[in-house]
C-alpha cells in the first residue's frame, strides 16, 4: 500500500493504492489533478470558478465545462425529486450567516428552488438572483473523478478519502472512525462510497461543512452509496427527513444509512 495526501477541497485529501510499491506511481498525480480540476470549476470560494461566474451574473447564459454541467444537472434533479430537501440554492443564507464568503456585490435571495437552475444543452443560467453552492455534492463528485483517474491508469484496488467523503474500490479497505459519535463509531469501507455530515443549530469546528439549521438537535449522519457524489448529497436529504422515514427515502435514491 502506498498513500499520499495533499490539501484540496477545503481539507486534506488522502489517496491509497493497494498492491503497489512505487511511491511515485503516475496514477496518484492523475487522481490529484482530477480533484484540482473539479475544485477549480465549482468552488464557491474562488472568484474565477465557473460557479462563481454564474453566481455573479444571474440571468446570463454561460456554456460550461461538462463536469460543471453534469453536477448542476444532478443537483437540480435531486432537488426536484427530493421535494427540495436537497437544495443548492441556499448560498445566500450561508453568506448572510458568515459561513460562506461574500464575493458578490449584487442583491441576492437567501434561498431559491431547483427550478431557479435553468439548463439548455451545455448552457446554464440562474432564473433568479440566487447563490448556488455545490459543497453538498461537488466534493463527492471530485472523489469519484479521482477514482476514475486511478482506474484509467490501471489501478483496481484503491481508496480516496476527502474528509467526510470517501470511496474504496477493489480489495482496498479503509477503516475509519466517525467523529461526533459516542466512542467514535468504527466502520470498514470496501467497494462503496461513504459520506458523513453533522447537522445542528451551531457551527462546529470539527465539521466545517456542518448542515446548520437542518435539525434542532445535533446529529451525525453517515450514508453509503455506490458513488461518492450520491452519498454526499444523500446526507443532506437524510438531515432534512424525519428519522422514521430516512431509510425509505434514501432507498429511493439508491442509498442507505449506516
Amino acid at each position: 500500500m502506498i498513500r499520499r495526501a495533499q490539501p484540496a477541497l477545503g481539507t486534506y485529501v488522502e489517496i491509497g493504492i493497494a498492491d503497489v510499491d512505487d511511491p511515485c506511481h503516475p496514477a496518484l498525480d492523475h487522481a490529484f489533478q482530477a480533484i484540482r480540476e473539479i475544485e477549480s470549476l465549482m468552488s464557491f470560494h474562488r472568484r474565477d470558478s465557473e460557479l462563481s461566474l454564474l453566481n455573479a451574473n444571474p440571468g446570463q447564459w454561460r456554456t460550461l465545462h461538462r463536469h460543471t454541467f453534469r453536477v448542476l444537472t444532478l443537483a437540480r434533479a435531486l432537488g426536484l425529486r427530493s421535494g427540495e430537501r436537497f437544495n443548492v440554492t441556499v448560498g445566500g443564507s450561508l453568506v448572510k450567516r458568515g459561513l460562506l464568503p461574500a464575493l458578490h456585490a449584487h442583491d441576492f435571495l437567501e434561498r431559491g428552488v431547483a427550478d431557479d437552475i435553468e439548463l439548455q444543452d451545455r448552457r446554464v443560467r440562474w432564473r433568479r438572483p440566487v447563490l448556488v453552492t455545490l459543497d453538498g455534492i461537488a466534493k463527492g463528485y471530485a472523489v469519484d473523478r479521482a477514482i476514475f483517474a486511478l482506474k484509467s491508469c490501471g489501478v483496481g484496488n484503491a481508496w480516496v478519502n476527502a474528509g467526510g467523503d470517501l470511496r474504496a474500490i477493489g480489495t482496498a479497505r479503509l477503516d475509519l472512525s466517525i467523529r461526533g459519535t459516542r466512542g467514535g463509531e468504527r466502520l470498514k469501507v470496501e467497494n462503496m462510497a461513504v459520506a458523513t455530515s453533522q447537522s445542528g443549530r451551531r457551527a462546529n469546528a470539527h465539521f466545517p461543512s456542518l448542515l446548520v439549521g437542518a435539525q434542532r438537535r445535533a446529529q451525525t449522519l453517515t450514508v453509503a452509496a455506490r458513488y461518492a457524489w450520491r452519498a454526499d448529497a444523500l446526507t443532506k436529504i437524510a438531515a432534512c427527513a424525519n428519522a422514521s422515514q430516512r431509510a425509505q427515502i434514501l432507498a429511493q435514491f439508491k442509498g442507505r444509512m449506516l
